[in-house]
């Protein structure tokens, strides 16, 4: 392989080398304490083990008579017991009497079981509904007749069924989801410590740009990448910091380069690729450590890499992403948004594969590892992959409409319809086209 004089890099990387090389550079980064909805999304930094029984005492899973088994041996329609109901009790009450012999005490789903009961009849095992249409209300009925026999244990919940106190319940490095902060809550915990949420500074690079909003200009084009990568960096937990447009002139790209370097990391789109203005690579080179790389893909050839030095000696990594919009996404997939979620603590940094049968063929024409836009869909228990229309890397709509990545390799020129291709899920599960 041929060899860059200057860098000593190969002249072009494989993926998997600049995104070994983009993550050997970033650490995960210091944890903060957070109340426990403001954490959704987080990487847990802490043990979390729990200092009660859950439930803390058995309690009833239907709402029922709570009764000894015993007293309903033999129970049917036709041979029905009769019980005498001697108490109500509801969720968030101690009983206050015991169940001993025929007796029964009406109990609501949650409420403690009482002492001397071992079961819950449910309501629709009794007569309940059939005194109700006579008129009586719950606290006029003074006996029910049981239809069905039950077994011991039924329908209880039993003191620590779900948690015992002491167990390790979550452990660090754990993603919080909806269902560990209701764990979290069920502990009693209001506040958890995660590992902080990265600030990422995006920055646009280029005379032609304007922003979204403002009147459209001959010659001009909108600023879509800022906003796309943006949305990038929200989307894997990251807290995007738009600093907008850094104009082809000294005095713009340092004046955003100084706004960026405040931040945990800072992107930059376009600038990069060799038929770029020097200007931009002068100025990332000149004021840190930065590499400019070609990467054997497609899209999304042209990447810059390194480290700033922000405030205090602190070194700031440095994507510099292409230019063209479908590229800037396609290369922050494959190359940070790993290094993003490394970043917060996560170690699960691979994207859904599945297996897909191509409906269209991807051509490689220059030995790149492609990445073709597509729609996925599963009929009759099989993945079908439909590129999604023109490949060109400006053609932000194709990647609009994919759900997936089809993926050509490196040394195969041609992948034809009917085959059987790897496909990089941008979304899982598929919900479209189930069968």
């Amino acid at each position: 392989m041929s060899m860059n004089v200057e860098t000593g890099l190969p002249y072009m990387l494989s993926v998997e080398d600049a995104r070994a090389r983009i993550l050997n550079m970033f650490e995960v980064l210091e944890t903060e304490r957070k109340p426990i909805l403001d954490a959704l999304g987080q990487t847990l930094a802490e043990d979390v083990s729990s200092t009660l029984d859950i439930p803390p005492l058995t309690n009833s899973a239907m709402d029922g008579y709570a009764v000894h088994h015993e007293a309903v041996a033999g129970a049917s329609e036709a041979n029905p017991i009769e019980l005498r109901v001697v108490g109500h009790l509801a969720a968030g009450e101690l009983p206050g009497q015991s169940v001993e012999g025929a007796n029964a005490i009406r109990i609501m789903t949650g409420a403690p079981i009482p002492l001397g009961a071992d079961t819950v009849v449910p309501f629709e095992e009794t007569d309940e509904f059939e005194r109700k249409s006579r008129g009586l209300s719950p606290s006029e009925i003074t006996e029910i007749r049981v239809m069905k026999e039950a077994a011991v244990g039924a329908n209880l919940r039993p003191a620590g069924q779900d948690v015992r106190k002491g167990q390790m319940v979550l452990e660090r490095g754990t993603l919080l989801r909806p269902s560990e902060i209701g764990v979290l809550a069920s502990l009693g915990r209001d506040t958890v410590e995660v590992v902080r949420r990265p600030v990422v500074a995006v920055i646009a690079t280029g005379d032609e740009l304007i922003e979204p909003g403002d009147p459209a200009e001959a010659g001009k084009i909108y600023n879509s990448n800022s906003y796309g990568v943006a949305a990038e960096v929200l989307r894997y937990g990251g807290i995007p910091k738009l600093l907008g447009i850094a104009r082809d002139n000294l005095e713009s790209m340092n004046a955003k380069l100084d706004e960026g370097l405040t931040a945990d990391v800072l992107l930059t789109s376009a600038g990069v690729s060799r038929g770029d203005y020097d200007i931009v690579k002068d100025v990332l080179a000149s004021r840190g450590q930065i590499d400019f790389w070609s990467v054997r893909m497609r899209p999304a050839k042209p990447l810059a890499f390194g480290v700033f030095t922000g405030q205090g000696g602190r070194l700031v990594p440095h994507v510099g992403l292409p230019g063209n919009p479908v590229s800037a996404l396609v290369a922050f997939e494959e190359l940070v948004r790993p290094a993003l979620l490394k970043m917060q603590g996560r170690t699960d940094l691979e994207k859904a594969m599945i297996r897909a049968v191509l409906e269209d063929d991807i051509v490689n024409s220059d030995e790149r590892r492609v990445y073709a836009r597509a729609v996925i869909t599963r009929r009759n228990g099989r993945y079908y992959a439909r590129l999604t229309g023109d490949q060109g890397s400006g053609v932000l709509t194709s990647m609009a409409l994919a759900n997936g990545l089809a993926i050509c390799p490196e040394d195969v020129p041609v992948m034809r319809a009917g085959q059987e291709v790897d496909v990089q899920m941008l979304d899982w599960p598929v919900d479209a086209g189930q069968a």
